[in-house]
């Protein structure tokens, strides 16, 4: 386990799978994440405008890096149906050392995306 606190996980909930993959793909289209995973299915139960509602939404885990935080930031919250969405930023204090520098990688890496294998 190698420390590196420049890579971090986003999480951000979204009202459906249509969406969840919308911005998924955006952001890895935009070099913003090098990973999202989508957890369909998920219950949420929260305080909304003085009253507690709770609904079935997808959880989304974005892995990222501390240079793209603003732009993903921006790019969710531009493409978010939700008024207030979450957008919650966690430090990685260590993880693997090749799959971190893979992170890191694939954040920088630019030029075209292929489409191959994206789900939808």
């Amino acid at each position: 386990m190698k420390p590196k606190a420049r890579c971090k996980i986003v999480l951000v909930i979204a009202p459906d799978l249509k969406t969840a993959r919308k911005l998924a793909r955006s952001a890895l289209a935009e070099r913003l994440v090098a990973c999202a995973n989508l957890v369909p299915k998920i219950e949420s139960h929260y305080w909304w405008q003085g009253k507690i509602e709770c609904g079935a939404e997808v959880l989304m885990i974005f892995k990222t890096t501390t240079g793209r935080l603003a732009a993903l930031e921006k790019l969710v919250v531009k493409l978010h149906p939700y008024d207030t969405p979450e957008f919650v930023v966690v430090n990685l204090s260590a993880g693997n050392g090749r799959y971190l520098a893979w992170l890191a990688a694939e954040c920088r890496q630019s030029g075209l995306v292929s489409r191959r294998g994206m789900c939808q």
